[in-house]
């Protein structure tokens, strides 16, 4: 405000009294406006307004018209609010040297002006100068005085001065002056006589300092409006917020910033360090896949189309708040940290041997379990004289360097070696999602029969006639009777390129199931296909049944574990990597790009995308690279991310992602499952059905069936998707099968999906992993040898019948790739202590919408996940169900929502988090 007796000062020869205490004394020869004064009551509370001291004589004021009229608006404006704003900031747990020293130059340096300010701003648009109307900018008072607080979350406190008709806040800026970046988890603004009452703003974001990020940060309230409805206030802020998360599409991104946008997979390969640790680019018209998130890095040296490398212990980027927050971050580094040491001492043996050592009985691979890595492997002696410091490791990490006993193993040992444990473990093991009903026989082949030979099996009636319960062969398979696990189509295109490199042998195969009267499958017939030596030629192809004599039963045993590597690649390269991971990157950077945080849509896909940026990258990073984890641990080996490719080129399609189930009205959930006891799809559908209510009821309070226009009017929603067929999956968006995005059902369906694939289906092909999967024998991932055959090799067969344990042994992975390999999944398989689970509360330090329709039919769904693993409970309690309940049978909790931290087999976190 001006100073007394400038702009607005009266001469003593105006003739206008003005009544009322709006002067007040000046210098002896002026007088000015009095306003009335503010004077804070307690703190967090609004202010009250003392009126001015009156003049003890009247006053006379100019006759100019413009200035009475001014000071009528004056007075207009004279009632302020005092509002008090908490901001909750979450700290780290740990923090270096370096940290430490800057978190107290920040406090000391905020005592200066170099501080935390926020400007609030109104939903209302100021009529004067079409801008929304906002507060004063303020600073955080506190800061300096709560530097040494203790505890993870500390509020500071920042009061707003706004005039009464100031309408209701709908968002603020935070401009952050010190050096550091902090986590602001959520701010809550309040003041008394304040008509809107607590405006709630979440903002679980890293606000960066100004020197990495000038703008300012944009937090809106917990209130939703679709982009139609936006408060004018705040319209504009809404497209400036989703233009600085868009970016440029230029430039290297540095770990600060948050800009989302595509780029093909080019950086799995290495080529600067040999042309064998080159890998072809996956996304575009030759080898189509889904994009990933662009990170900007330079090209390679010896290839401009390539993107450089950042390995591991450096951060590779992904938007700031993508990345894993402490406790994620600690439980995943620990994680490493205990894979490194369990891979640590099988490479020193690989090092220093020429040998690639086998494990030499069933024993040593127990012994893992029991007594660590070197112990009773027969190798400690060899170790201790040669490298004297492993010695000291042992003694002092015995608890690191010995694997926990995998869950299939506790109820009975030698389960994996039964038929039933096999064919139960394609409904409720790791990778549940391949079987599928037989609709004809024989199955034909959907490869071009000029390169891969005639289309027919080689499984014949007269292999399974005999196995079908008195049924004919079409009997079976009209009543559903017949069942198949078929890798032959994504895998005999590769197994050619497998079989020269050395230590990998595949097949391509098939297997038959019958359907029992109780309920439970049975293996009949197995199919291990070769390619042709010629295009067009016919396939040489073992056909094995079950087991009549010593001999087929090794055979059979030696089958079932092709089978086996065959599903485990394809499980971890397409089920779950690509249907999971990679396919839902796309509808997350669209999401962000697309979607503002006050889009109702938004706030529900939010939880469903947490961590998953981050963990993509991460495994370009470490797993599917070339030489990475999957590369060295499973049976494609370097050519596994094009055996990916090819499914996502041929076969996937995002409308065909619902699970095996078939429409019924007469089920309570609608569908029918083809299975009597199929626990995965068992307990999905109980999930399924839940988020599907749930987000029918979310999705028609902003789209009510009366209104279905809206979701074709609404330019957000439309961008978004727009962007996700023809941007994120560029190389499929001429494809016919994409849903449409018309009507209220349509985005319930589209929504659904997507949180099913990020919640349940990525629960069930990952937690099991481990405890499922960490006995190698039972389900190895790489196989070294094919089924011994007297035509092909006459001495290897003569090995074989001499030595059949010992011929098994060999064929499975070696001690090095079996515990790396198991290193690996028991990371996988790791929840973190701030794990978010399907269900569970959304709500922080502040509620997740202001939409209390939508809270409640939240809450309603929470009872319904809860009502849900009681379901599964009460499931794996019933002996009826022989696939989940029964002697040495393990109940299958992968759908069960809740879990503590650890391997533990169950919990459905809300994400593709790990």
């Amino acid at each position: 405000m001006a100073a007394c007796g400038e702009i607005m000062s009266f001469s003593e020869t105006s003739f206008l009294t003005i009544s009322g205490p709006l002067l007040r004394r000046g210098n002896h020869k002026k007088h000015c406006l009095a306003f009335p004064v503010l004077y804070p009551d307690e703190p967090g509370r609004g202010r009250r307004i003392r009126p001015a001291k009156t003049m003890p004589t009247p006053v006379k004021a100019a006759t100019n018209e413009d200035v009475v009229k001014m000071m009528a608006g004056k007075q207009a404006k004279m009632d302020k609010v005092m509002l008090r704003a908490a901001l909750t900031v979450r700290r780290k747990h740990k923090e270096d040297i370096k940290e430490a020293v800057v978190n107290q130059l920040d406090a000391l340096t905020d005592r200066i002006g170099w501080n935390v300010a926020l400007e609030l701003i109104s939903t209302e648009i100021n009529p004067r100068t079409k801008k929304p109307k906002t507060s004063r900018e303020t600073v955080i008072k506190d800061w300096y005085e709560k530097k040494n607080a203790k505890g993870e979350r500390v509020v500071y406190t920042a009061h707003f001065e706004v005039d009464s008709g100031f309408g209701e806040p709908g968002a603020i800026t935070v401009i952050n002056r010190h050096q550091k970046e902090f986590f602001l988890e959520s701010i809550v603004v309040e003041g008394e006589g304040f008509a809107f009452g607590p405006v709630n703003f979440p903002c679980n974001s890293w606000v960066q300092s100004n020197k990495d990020l000038p703008s300012k940060r944009i937090f809106f309230s917990n209130k939703p409006y679709l982009p139609s409805e936006t408060p004018t206030g705040l319209k504009e802020l809404r497209e400036m917020e989703l233009n600085e998360l868009r970016g440029d599409g230029k430039g290297i991104r540095k770990l600060s910033d948050r800009e989302y946008d595509y780029a093909t997979y080019n950086d799995l390969g290495n080529p600067d360090r040999g042309s064998e640790f080159a890998r072809p680019t996956l996304g575009g018209e030759k080898i189509p896949y889904p994009r990933r998130c662009r990170t900007g890095r330079l090209p390679t040296d010896t290839n401009m189309l390539a993107e450089s490398r950042v390995e591991k212990p450096h951060p590779i980027y992904v938007p700031r708040d993508e990345a894993f927050e402490e406790l994620k971050q600690g439980a995943f580094t620990a994680g490493r940290l205990k894979a490194v040491l369990h891979n640590f001492i099988p490479s020193l043996i690989a090092s220093i041997s020429a040998d690639n050592h086998d494990f030499k009985g069933f024993h040593h691979i127990d012994n893992l379990y029991k007594e660590g890595l070197i112990l009773k492997l027969g190798l400690q002696e060899h170790l201790f004289k040669k490298l004297p410091f492993v010695k000291k490791i042992q003694e002092s990490s015995e608890g690191l360097l010995r694997y926990d006993t995998p869950r299939i193993l506790t109820k009975d040992k030698f389960a994996w070696l039964r038929d039933d444990e096999f064919a139960r473990q394609a409904v409720a093991g790791i990778n549940p999602v391949s079987i599928e009903r037989l609709q004809a026989f024989p199955p034909e082949s959907k490869l071009d029969p000029a390169v891969y030979g005639p289309a027919g099996s080689a499984i014949t009636e007269a292999h399974i006639s005999g196995q079908l319960d008195g049924l004919t062969v079409q009997q079976a398979v009209e009543e559903a009777k017949l069942f198949m696990l078929d890798f032959y189509d994504i895998c005999l295109p590769f197994v050619d390129r497998i079989n020269v490199m050395d230590g990998r042998k595949a097949y391509a195969t098939r297997t038959h199931f019958f359907l029992t009267p109780i309920g439970t499958l049975k293996p009949i017939a197995i199919e291990l296909g070769l390619p042709p030596q010629q295009p067009g030629a016919s396939r040489p192809s073992v056909v094995l049944t079950p087991p009549r004599d010593a001999t087929s039963n090794w055979l059979w045993m030696l089958g079932k574990a092709h089978v086996c590597s065959n599903d485990a690649g394809v499980h971890q390269l397409v089920n779950h990597w690509l249907r999971t991971h990679a396919t839902m990157e796309p509808f997350i950077i669209a999401a962000h790009r697309q979607l503002s945080v006050m889009h109702p849509v938004f706030k529900l896909l939010h939880p469903h995308m947490r961590y998953t940026l981050e963990i993509n990258a991460l495994a370009r990073q470490s797993l599917i690279n070339a030489d990475g984890v999957i590369e060295s641990c499973f049976t494609p080996g370097p050519i596994g991310m094009e055996m990916s490719a090819a499914f996502y080129k041929h076969l996937w399609r995002f409308d065909l992602e619902g699970g095996m189930a078939v429409a019924d009205a007469t089920q309570p959930h609608g569908l029918r499952v083809i299975l009597p006891d199929y626990p995965d799809a068992d307990d999905g559908l109980l999930l399924w059905s839940a988020i599907a209510r749930f987000v029918s009821s979310y999705v028609r309070i902003y789209y009510p069936d009366s209104e279905a226009s809206r979701v074709r009017s609404d330019s957000e929603l439309q961008a978004w998707y727009h962007e996700c067929v023809n941007v994120g999956h560029a190389d499929h968006r001429h494809a016919s099968w994409w849903p449409r995005l018309d009507t209220p059902d349509d985005l319930v369906s589209l929504l659904t999906t997507l949180i099913w694939l990020a919640s349940a289906q990525h629960a069930a092909l990952n937690f099991g992993q481990y405890p499922l999967g960490g006995y190698v024998p039972s389900r190895p991932p790489l196989m070294r040898r094919l089924i011994p055959d007297p035509e092909r090799d006459a001495d290897e067969f003569r090995a074989f019948l001499a030595d059949p344990h010992c011929f098994f042994l060999s064929a499975l992975p070696s001690v090095l790739q079996a515990t790396k390999f198991m290193a690996v999944v028991d990371t996988l398989s790791t929840h973190s202590p701030d794990e978010e689970y399907l269900g569970e509360t959304r709500d922080g330090t502040a509620p997740w919408t202001a939409d209390e329709e939508a809270a409640a039919a939240y809450r309603a769904f929470a009872a319904e996940v809860a009502a849900a693993q009681d379901e599964i409970d009460r499931r794996n309690a019933d002996t009826n169900r022989r696939n989940r309940c029964g002697a040495g049978v393990l109940p299958y909790e992968l759908m069960a929502p809740s879990s503590g931290p650890g391997v533990t087999g169950r919990g459905v976190p809300n994400s593709v988090s790990i």
